[in-house]
């Protein structure tokens, strides 16, 4: 691997593969799915982000909220300076449905602890981050004001907080670099994109301003795996299907950093969305890029 590079760069440790595997290892063996309807286990993976966070030396705090009588929580871990604008990175923690959730969306979570982890080694950290784990980003709740990244958004609005920008981390852990294995809303995409599915991907929509341009320069230029550079139409399938929208909701520029989901994995939303399906070597990649990214702002 080539050593991370480019303007403002300083040296970025590397993403730890075994730590990663102990985050899903940890995400997906709760007693019963961490849905909306097993609040238990979706509270216990909670603690586990909540414990990861701070033993990271993260200043935790917490977003509680009542949705149907119950009652669920952001999770909030931030680092550098308290005040000024701030990069919001965030992946949600709950799953789909009676499946684990191995890449979904557990290597999100996993991608923002180890993230969270690689930067409690820096010191002096520019500007703020913050690393938040969301709830209740899955159907039913998906598109509503329930989404703990709507509830996240529209708190930072209401407080006039400054945002540089938001970066969502959604299923990052599956590739497949045999022809064929990747799919696009629109078929002829694939002779731009390629059809093999052994690439991140930075997605975002048109007119997001300046700091989707200059993430996704960055990161491609910085990562150690192909990563395709995706800008469509807000409309198009699969452009705004995580936590991002709602930070579009409030004018907030934010991408989606991920494998491209249910367009190359096709457990998706599926039992059989399992740990030895994903390849944590390239998980780890893409955390690494991340870091350098997250630096070089």
């Amino acid at each position: 691997m080539a050593p991370p590079h480019g303007p403002g760069f300083r040296f970025a440790p590397a993403a730890d593969t075994l730590r990663l595997r102990q985050h899903l290892l940890a995400l997906t063996s709760t007693p019963e799915p961490r849905n909306y309807l097993h609040l238990s286990s979706l509270n216990q993976a909670g603690g586990y982000i909540r414990q990861q966070l701070q033993a990271a030396g993260a200043r935790l705090s917490e977003q509680p909220y009542a949705v149907q009588g119950n009652t669920y929580r952001n999770l909030i871990g931030s680092f550098g300076p308290e005040n000024g604008p701030r990069l919001i990175i965030g992946a949600h923690y709950d799953v789909c449905g009676e499946q684990p959730g191995a890449d979904d969306n557990g290597t999100g979570v996993a991608a923002l602890l180890e993230l969270a982890r690689l930067l409690g080694q820096q010191p002096d950290l520019p500007y703020r981050i913050d690393l938040v784990a969301y709830t209740l980003e899955e159907p039913p709740f998906f598109r509503t004001k329930n989404m703990g990244s709507y509830v996240h958004a529209k708190t930072l609005h209401d407080a006039g907080v400054a945002v540089k920008g938001m970066v969502a981390l959604e299923m990052l852990g599956y590739y497949d670099d045999r022809q064929h294995t990747q799919d696009y809303p629109v078929g002829p995409l694939k002779l731009v994109y390629g059809s093999r599915g052994n690439y991140v991907t930075v997605a975002q929509k048109f007119g997001n301003g300046r700091f989707g341009r200059q993430f996704a320069r960055r990161y491609k230029a910085q990562a150690a795996l192909p990563v395709k550079r995706f800008k469509a139409p807000a409309w198009l399938p699969g452009i705004d299907f995580s936590d991002h929208l709602n930070y579009w909701q409030f004018d907030y520029p934010a991408v989606l950093l991920t494998d491209t989901a249910f367009y190359r994995n096709k457990h998706y939303h599926e039992p059989t969305d399992t740990l030895d399906r994903l390849d944590m070597r390239r998980l780890g990649l893409s955390v690494e890029a991340l870091l350098a990214v997250v630096l070089a702002l």
